[in-house]
């Protein structure tokens, strides 16, 4: 049975890789956190265990000997090896990004992102906040949620969040001493909070039959998320999908003005590609899924 040689010392040989690879001590020292002294000394502990130079000391820095070139080469690769197989024990965490609008995002999903972390802490979650349509090939997609209506095309598997129930919200202060729900009359003398979907008309029509309302004060936002921050200040009143205000609600952020909800068109969905998933997308997505009140 043959008997290995002794090997240097782990700081020595680590000192010495990274000797080589930039062949200056002082570099070596920066990336190792130690002094350059300490790295020379190091390197002159290996050369006299080995009985061989590694270096040859230059005016302009450090060059290999053949020695310590073919040495290098092989202590480069045995930490490469270390390294992969660290790695392998410990994998990297499972990322899966999520294009949600800006409403979605700051309204429903941030305020839950607690609660998928302690569901799935080996997951990371990278959410896109955007109004734009993306494409989950060439946006690195992994799950999106988006109103509309199926089907959705033949690539694209959806299944239903939430039911686009449109409901009028504002600050409890806005509506102080008046008699809730609030009548016709009362309702002419506040102020609508507009997002680009438009859908004051027809809440009114339906919320308000028969009633023909004047001009109205209204102030108009670019984003449902905007309207909302402004019903929370006690700007107006705005409408949004009760799953988006829920926790406002709850809190007594908000109330309901007008009992009526509507139903309005295209309900969320959560989309996904129907190419195989991944461990890490397919786990965020039953999340979702029971995050879901599509009824």
């Amino acid at each position: 049975m043959s008997r290995r040689s002794p090997l240097p010392p782990l700081n020595a040989l680590r000192a010495f890789e990274a000797a080589g690879r930039h062949l200056t001590f002082r570099a070596a020292a920066e990336e190792l956190g130690v002094t350059q002294g300490a790295v020379a000394q190091h390197v002159r502990g290996l050369e006299a265990q080995l009985e061989l130079r590694m270096f040859l000391r230059e005016a302009r820095g450090l060059s290999l000997t053949e020695e310590g070139r073919t040495y290098h080469a092989a202590v480069s690769q045995a930490f490469a090896q270390l390294s992969e197989a660290t790695a392998r024990l410990r994998p990297a965490p499972g990322h899966v990004t999520i294009s949600v609008t800006p409403t979605f995002a700051s309204k429903w999903l941030i305020p839950r992102l607690p609660g998928f972390g302690l569901a799935h802490p080996e997951i990371d979650l990278r959410v896109m906040a955007t109004e734009r349509v993306t494409s989950f090939h060439s946006d690195g997609i992994d799950l999106a949620v988006r109103q509309g209506e199926p089907p959705f095309g033949a690539s694209i598997r959806a299944d239903p969040l939430f039911r686009h129930g449109i409901m009028a919200v504002c600050a409890p202060d806005l509506v102080e001493g008046c008699a809730l729900p609030l009548g016709a009359e009362a309702m002419a003398r506040q102020t609508l909070l507009h997002d680009t979907h438009d859908l004051w008309p027809p809440f009114l029509r339906a919320a308000f039959p028969g009633v023909r309302f004047g001009r109205m004060r209204g102030i108009r936002f670019s984003q449902t998320t905007l309207g909302l921050d402004a019903a929370l200040a006690g700007q107006g009143i705005a409408l949004a999908s009760r799953f988006l205000v829920d926790r406002d609600l709850a809190a007594g952020r908000l109330v309901q003005p007008v009992a009526h909800t509507h139903q309005g068109p295209r309900d969320y969905y959560l989309l996904a590609s129907r190419r195989r998933m991944t461990p890490a997308p397919a786990a965020a997505r039953d999340w979702l899924l029971a995050q879901a009140d599509p009824a």
